[in-house]
Parts: structure tokens; sequence; C-alpha cells
């Protein structure tokens, strides 16, 4: 049988006491955590944040959306596609959004990068031996794959993501039909660029191949590429775009005959060939 308690003055003080000292603790940190009246009513969330790191916290209300913009300096490392100037000569509309973020094609998002590199050797296995012998052949520079994910919530994303699309078709194509002097050419040669200076550091490549994913479970936002407003009425023109896609695109390292002449290995080990020739 449960023993029944019995009010005591003294203890009952004691408790009430404690419950108003806790609360007069639990005012003074309030305080110190909604410095101003007017954050009042988001007391919870600033007491949620009250033991983060400072610098861990946002200090402005102000927000602006993500953007594909070109950053100046050696501390940009995004992974990119240059725009050759024989293209950006052509002043194609479809490719400003390129143009604007550095004249190159930058992966939004830090994209998959696999590389590889191999030496050939033949074998020579004389008669009554157990190990053949091998002789070196040539060196090979595979070639790059980079998939990467493109998210659009904008209209200007929605457009960047057109302008990667019509660059990486164009670069899968020669120069076929009336083109003036460049008739008759192949496909142009990029620059490759992503991770500093000693890992990708302006890599002449040639685009192989790309996929691109047009998925069946997202949603299409409706851009109009040509300046109307976009989400446009369903009658008027328009470009649906993925609100998620994946982009693969196969670039084959390639140099020309002098350019292998100046390779040194005594330099390509100390980086002066990767970082200032292009050499992977």
């Amino acid at each position: 049988m449960a023993t029944k308690y019995t009010s005591n003055p003294h203890i009952d003080h004691f408790i009430d006491n404690g419950i108003s000292i806790a609360q007069s603790a639990i005012k003074e940190k309030a305080k110190k955590v909604v410095p101003f009246p007017s954050m009042v009513g988001e007391f919870a969330s600033f007491v949620r944040g009250g033991n983060l790191p400072k610098d861990g916290v946002p200090t402005t209300r102000a927000y602006s959306e993500a953007k594909v913009v070109d950053k100046t300096g050696d501390n940009d490392w995004r992974v990119s596609i240059s725009m050759p100037p024989v293209i950006r000569e052509l002043n194609s509309s479809l490719l400003n959004p390129l143009v604007e973020s550095g004249e190159r094609m930058i992966f939004p998002f830090t994209p998959s990068v696999i590389f590889s590199h191999s030496a050939s050797y033949s074998s020579m296995q004389p008669v009554h031996t157990n190990y053949p012998f091998y002789n070196y052949q040539n060196s090979a520079v595979d070639a790059i794959t980079v998939s990467g994910d493109f998210f659009i919530e904008t209209n200007e994303d929605a457009e960047y993501w057109v302008a990667a699309v019509t660059f990486l078709r164009t670069l899968t194509k020669m120069f076929y039909g009336d083109n003036g002097a460049d008739t008759g050419n192949p496909p142009p040669i990029v620059k490759f660029n992503g991770y500093g200076e000693y890992v990708f550091k302006n890599v002449p490549c040639v685009v192989t191949s790309f996929n691109v994913d047009l998925p069946q479970d997202v949603d299409y936002m409706k851009t109009n590429i040509a300046g109307g407003e976009a989400g446009s009425p369903d009658g008027s023109p328009g470009t649906w775009v993925p609100t998620q896609s994946l982009m693969a695109v196969t670039l084959q390292p390639i140099y020309s005959r002098a350019h292998v002449e100046q390779f040194s290995l005594n330099d390509f080990v100390n980086g002066n060939l990767i970082s200032n020739r292009g050499f992977v």
C-alpha cells in the first residue's frame, strides 16, 4: 500500500525556493539568447542555436539564389570545360550562360571524375622457360569520364542546362557545310580544369561522347529561352528542362607532336608540366 505524502512546511519552502531560482536562471539565459524584443516570437529557434558556434549561425536574414558564376583567383577548383574561341566567336545566344560563367561549362555540383593511365608491354617467352620477358612498348593517357548532377530550381538554372547540352552537342560535331574558313575542320579542342594546380590544369581534350539523363520520375520546368517569361502559358513556345538530371562526358586528352617533344620526365615529376603545360 502506497505511503501517503505528508506536507512539510520546510520542505515545501525549499522546493519553492529552488523553482524560483531555476526560473530566474532561465530568464537570464533567455535574455542573452534573444537580445531584441522583435525576436521573441522566435524564442525556441534561438534557444536551440544558443550553443552553436558563432561562425556557424547566419548573421543576416537576407538570402540569395544559388547561381553558377565565374570565380577569379586560384581558389576556383570547380570542374569545368572551356569554350574554344572558335565556338565563342559564333555568338550563339543559347551559349550566353556559359560565357557569363567565364567562357566555360562548369559542373555546378562536384562531379565524379574517373581517369587512368596505362603502360603497354609485350611478352617474349623463350621455349623451356617458366617466366616470360616483358618489353616496354608505350604509355597512354586513357579517357577521362566526368559525370555530375544538374539540379534546376530557377529559370537561370534551366538556361544553363540548355546551354550545357547545346555546348556538348556542338563539341561532337565537325565544321560541316558552309562555315567559311573553318569548313572541314574536326571538332575543336577544349581545356579541362578541376581540383587545382596539380590535378587537371588546362588539359587539352576532345569530347568523344556524352550522355544526358532525362528521368521519368522528376518534374520538368518550362523556360522560355527566347527571352519571354518563364512558366508562360502552355500554348506558347518553350523548353522543358528536368529539375534533376545527370550529365556524363568522356574527354580524351590529346597532345600534338610538338607538345609531346617538349616532355621531360624530370619536369613532369616536379609538377612543372602538370601545372604549366597541361600534361596528366
